[in-house]
């Protein structure tokens, strides 16, 4: 045989074992015959088409019940005209003064618009939306125009049946019948991560529908639901979500993966005032029962305990002795005779559970308060220095009214004082020049903080201008009157250990005490 021959039959038997390979390989699904794939596999495809289907179903069948809300208010007249400030020019010969002054012309205030969105919950046109959509700037003053236009371009009157500032919830209502409505769901069973569809008007343009994530659940946003202290009843259980929300989704659904509304869009968080990958919603659950009410008796009945409350930081749950951090911490109490006061409830206090339930932060003991109606009893355990504690509170009913603090000159702070480096702050009596100051009538006692050291224990947690009064933990409580009554107590303590102070600050009308935990030397 010829080496020609040998090669080439060596040559037919490679390709020959490669074919061969590629079948094998085939049969058993290593690979697949044929040229390189331009388009994904059909079992990738139908998973993304059936998302996309689905989007569009939930789309088709919520939009026609949401609608673009418009809203006019005119300004009040205050009596006296508002004037331009033309001056009559110096050196004007007599006589000349009403030449100028006929250019004085009074100053018409314009009316204001504002644009926000709602969805039809009931067919004979009840719709939600949010409180900040229907009122003025002060969130108390109906609009005096409420504008209700459809998808279908119907335009309607609407009536304002009723609101809450509290949680941010409107209800208002168009004549007629057979409307499309929405289904409502159920945001507690929602999970984070489930996909949701934020649906409304942004920015003027009707209808818009965007997709997105739960980023988060019982989300906080004082600025938005309590400005300057202003709505102290105020929510702090909202739904987050990185859907897009701009101006004007105010108001609009927030829709789960099976077509129900779980939350009412409300706010968002972005320095620029546009949407920045952070949208908040109201759970609907809440907004449903605040709805009920504003229907059956054009008013809300807001549950209250009756306490001023934080979320528990590493330092409360050490004082209270609780092992996880968790629960709510008592503050104080806005008056001597709330309910949880007369119940036996503490400042100081970390309450664990409300009416059977778990509560790990402040947005879940709302929840369960706001789902009882004041004249209710409700049952608080609470951690006191390591002790459990059981207390039966009969729920008062909150007064929500808008109450806005008389205007005060700040109070100033002596330069100088005792220095307690363990907790970071220096220390002064409080001048009986700087209680006249801050209106206090009563004789002062306690120290003030006039300094705090950046980064210190008592860094974020005691200011200027607060005002020890007592040491509640280690044990004995016992007053403070002065800076050497903390220097005492603080020389019993080493690195480590925790101290639980009551403060109130000089710079509140109200002096409300509240509680601050700190760990000394940390």
């Amino acid at each position: 045989m010829s080496f020609g021959t040998q090669k080439a039959r060596l040559f037919v038997a490679v390709i020959t074992a490669f074919v061969g390979g590629l079948i094998i390989a085939s049969g058993l699904n290593w690979t697949k015959l044929g040229f390189a794939q331009t388009r994904p596999a059909p079992a990738v495809v139908q998973p993304i088409a059936e998302a996309s289907n689905a989007f569009v179903a939930i789309a088709n069948n919520v939009t026609p019940a949401v609608v673009s809300i418009e809203v006019l208010s005119t300004p009040r007249s205050s009596g006296t005209s508002q004037r331009g400030r033309v001056q009559v020019p110096p050196g004007v010969p007599p006589g000349m003064e009403d030449f100028f002054r006929q250019f004085d012309i009074p100053q018409r205030s314009l009316p204001t618009r504002g644009q926000g969105s709602g969805f039809i919950v009931t067919s004979n046109g009840y719709i939600l939306t949010n409180n900040h959509v229907i009122t003025n700037s002060d969130r108390e003053t109906i609009a005096d125009k409420v504008t209700v236009k459809m998808l279908d371009h119907r335009v309607f009157t609407a009536k304002v049946v009723g609101h809450d500032r509290t949680t941010d919830v409107a209800v208002i209502k168009i004549d007629g019948s057979n409307f499309p409505t929405v289904s409502l769901g159920n945001d507690v069973t929602s999970r984070i991560g489930e996909w949701v569809l934020a649906i409304g008007n942004p920015l003027g343009l009707e209808n818009t529908v965007t997709a997105g994530i739960i980023s988060a659940k019982g989300r906080s946003l004082a600025e938005l639901m309590n400005p300057n202290g202003t709505n102290q009843y105020a929510i702090s259980d909202l739904i987050q979500t990185d859907a897009a929300i701009n101006p004007g989704n105010s108001g609009g659904p927030l829709v789960n993966s099976r077509g129900e509304v779980i939350g009412i869009n409300s706010a968002i968080a972005s320095p620029t005032g546009y949407n920045a990958g952070y949208g908040f919603a109201i759970p609907i659950t809440l907004a449903k029962r605040v709805m009920d009410q504003l229907i059956a008796n054009g008013r809300v009945r807001v549950p209250a305990l009756g306490i001023g409350i934080d979320d528990v930081s590493p330092e409360d749950a050490a004082v209270a002795g609780v092992k996880d951090i968790r629960g709510v911490l008592v503050r104080n109490f806005p008056t001597e005779d709330t309910p949880a006061k007369k119940a036996g409830l503490q400042p100081g206090d970390v309450i664990i559970t409300a009416d059977g339930q778990p509560v790990d932060r402040v947005s879940t003991l709302q929840r369960i308060v706001r789902n009882h109606n004041p004249g209710e009893t409700i049952e608080i355990e609470a951690m006191r220095y390591g002790q459990r504690k059981t207390f039966r509170v009969t729920l008062m009913e909150a007064k929500t009214d808008q109450q806005v603090a008389d205007a005060s000159s700040p109070v100033r702070s002596n330069d100088g004082g005792t220095v307690h480096p363990a907790l970071g702050i220096s220390v002064a009596p409080v001048s009986p020049e700087i209680a006249a100051q801050a209106r206090m009538s009563t004789p002062v006692r306690g120290v003030m903080v006039s300094d705090v050291t950046p980064g210190g224990p008592a860094d974020e947690k005691l200011a200027r201008n607060d005002v020890i009064t007592e040491v509640l933990y280690p044990a004995p409580r016992r007053a403070i009157n002065t800076p050497a009554d903390l220097e005492q107590v603080l020389n019993k303590l080493k690195n480590g250990d925790y101290i639980s102070l009551s403060v109130y600050s000089l710079a509140e009308p109200t002096h409300a005490p509240r509680i601050v935990n700190l760990q000394v030397g940390k």
